[in-house]
């Protein structure tokens, strides 16, 4: 966690660094907001930028807006001045926080945009043979290719090369490669020079750059487009790039790591990937099996998840019942970790503090513990687990709804887009508008819930607002 401290480093501001640093954040501080998007540019990352409310919070949000440097800002301020607060959250802050500073809040806000614990967690025999070899490969710069299904933790797995490298002290830099368009990928991975292109307004180092000395994570490599995977290759080839609209090659040192979700030698011999850069990638290659190859890791997850997520919420923590971890050991978990982390996260929501309970925990497909007397409108899909069907039975022998949370009669004739509509608002109405528990309970992100909402504002439809019990679309 690298947080960036914009502002004079004194007083009560200093506390609020000293206490990010005690909870294992890397601080860096800057006086002012031109200085600071200097650094941004110059490849000084940042994972959260921490601005004194008497600077310019809506001038530096829009800075970086401007030049697509994705980082989340949070203002502070001395006191519980409301007005400041308001400014700041207008201007594009994301929290403000009151000084002086409250060690929890201050950890409470490092964890929420870390968004993720990056420990590795198991049990089974099965990872701990992909663990001892990913400790004996670490130690070297040789390129890896984690491969795996989605959810199964390959991010976390490039970290924990990253920690147990010789470039540990160094960046560890990720990027999504399908999460940004082609068009901006490449001034992503390898910056540009002012004037490059129409809002280039100054040189800009890339990902690349940024991670000189220590590690590259490229995410989804699969999904980049085919003219960036030959300029990629020759990167890693000659160690060397080109930033956009530059004259001169630029030296690195950086070991990359990669990962898909995708058969990569499918995708090769489809002609979606390039097969000299899939080889040049895959010196080493890290198969992470799905959650459901290595049952006695989900015991071990459920606990860390229920205790992390109770810490979160501020609830007390009595463990799982023995029905409840049994219930969880024999689920398939389609969605691997993030499924269980969802389904976890939930649980401590749903089991108010005591011990959670198979009534508490609501699996894909089915609810578990005792059937509920009559169906309940409470927003998320639940469907009783059916006894198998008969072989050869027709198809009026299937009961309603066996296929889901709802008779099969309700959904013929509707798109998908309306189903999903109708889900998400429901959803959130059970939570009171609270957007990360609807979030948690969907299984999405708050950045995706967000975004649907706003399109169905834009749609014309009500969409309830924290506390608004009545809001209906």
């Amino acid at each position: 966690m690298r947080l960036l401290i914009v502002g004079p480093l004194s007083g009560y501001i200093s506390a609020a660094g000293k206490i990010a640093l005690s909870r294992g954040a890397k601080v860096a501080q800057i006086d002012d907001i031109d200085k600071a998007m200097a650094a941004l540019r110059a490849g000084q990352g940042a994972d959260l930028v921490m601005i004194d409310v008497k600077l310019d919070v809506g001038r530096m949000v829009q800075s970086l807006k401007a030049e697509r440097i994705h980082i989340q800002v949070v203002a502070c301020g001395v006191g519980t001045d409301a007005e400041s607060a308001v400014r700041a959250i207008k201007a594009g802050a994301k929290e403000y926080i009151p000084l002086p500073p409250d060690a929890q809040l201050i950890a409470s806000v490092l964890e929420a945009v870390a968004a993720e614990s990056h420990q590795l967690v198991f049990r089974d025999p099965v990872m701990g043979q992909v663990l001892r070899l990913a400790d004996q490969i670490a130690p070297s710069d040789a390129s890896v290719l984690i491969t795996g299904e989605s959810g199964t933790g390959k991010e976390i797995m490039a970290r924990h090369l990253h920690r147990k490298s010789r470039r540990a002290e160094k960046p560890f830099i990720s990027i999504n490669c399908a999460a940004i368009p082609e068009q901006l990928l490449e001034s992503e991975l390898f910056g540009h020079e002012k004037g490059a292109f129409t809002g280039a307004v100054a040189r800009r180092l890339g990902k690349f750059e940024e991670a000189h000395g220590g590690t590259l994570l490229l995410d989804e490599v699969t999904e980049m487009h085919p003219r960036l995977q030959a300029k990629l290759l020759r990167a890693i080839q000659e160690r060397e790039i080109d930033r956009v609209g530059g004259s001169q090659p630029v030296k690195i040192d950086i070991r990359v790591i990669a990962t898909s979700n995708r058969d990569m030698e499918e995708a090769v011999r489809q002609g979606q990937f390039r097969d000299d850069l899939y080889f040049r990638l895959n010196v080493v290659t890290l198969r992470l099996p799905a959650l459901r190859e290595r049952p006695a890791d989900v015991a071990a997850l459920a606990e860390h998840f229920a205790k992390k997520y109770s810490e979160l919420n501020d609830v007390d923590y009595h463990g799982l019942s023995d029905a409840a971890r049994a219930m969880l050991v024999r689920h398939h978990w389609r969605g691997n970790v993030r499924e269980l982390e969802n389904t976890i996260h939930r649980a401590v929501l749903l089991s108010n503090g005591g011990q959670i309970d198979t009534d508490a925990i609501m699996l894909t497909g089915m609810r578990l513990g005792p059937e509920p007397a009559a169906p309940q409108n409470s927003g998320f899909v639940i469907a009783p687990a059916h006894p198998p069907r008969p072989a050869g039975a027709g198809a009026s022998a299937m009961p309603p709804g066996a296929g889901g949370g709802a008779p099969v009669g309700t959904l013929v004739g509707r798109t998908v887009a309306d189903v999903e509509r109708d889900l998400i608002i429901e959803t959130l109405q059970h939570c009171l508008g609270n957007r990360t528990h609807a979030a948690g309970i969907l299984g999405i992100s708050i950045r995706t819930l967000r975004n649907k909402l706003q399109q169905y504002k834009q749609e014309g439809l009500s969409v309830p607002l924290p506390g608004d019990v009545e809001a209906r679309a």
